[in-house]
């Protein structure tokens, strides 16, 4: 049974997901990383750059620095991206990526977030990543904060 999941993941990931799978595939072979896992047939690489991480299509990229339970919250996070991207296929990228991308890193909605103390997870996207992920892992993101 799991490899009909898996060849269903793939299939779909790589057909009606494609655009971001091909980012996903660039993105990851052009960072580096300390070392590679498969997680739930996504392709995980941890860096140790100074951030959090991303998730494109089946590839996913996480800070290798943290703190383990850092990694595994992350991890189920970014792998409820990908389920995501099973979903919208090539809609992931205007309704998941880029309001996704513009909440972490605008100046602005940091100040907000930071001034009003709001979750970085009560955005749309993220949120539904966190529910997504916790889902299909069968795994609890534990609060660290």
């Amino acid at each position: 049974m799991k490899i009909i999941f898996y060849m269903l993941y793939y299939i779909i990931q790589f057909s009606w997901g494609l655009l971001q799978n091909l980012i996903g595939l660039a993105y990851f072979l052009l960072t580096p990383k300390n070392k590679q896992i498969f997680f739930n047939g996504a392709l995980v690489g941890f860096h140790g750059q100074n951030w959090g991480g991303i998730s494109l299509g089946i590839f996913i990229i996480i800070n290798g620095t943290k703190t383990e339970q850092w990694e595994k919250n992350t991890l189920i996070h970014e792998y409820g991206h990908t389920i995501q991207s099973l979903l919208l296929g090539p809609l992931y990228l205007f309704v998941i990526g880029l309001p996704s991308f513009i909440w972490c890193n605008s100046r602005y909605f940091i100040k907000k977030r930071k001034e009003k103390n709001i979750s970085y997870f009560s955005f749309y996207p993220e949120k539904w990543a966190n529910q997504l992920g916790e889902l299909t892992t069968k795994q609890k993101i534990i609060k660290t904060e």
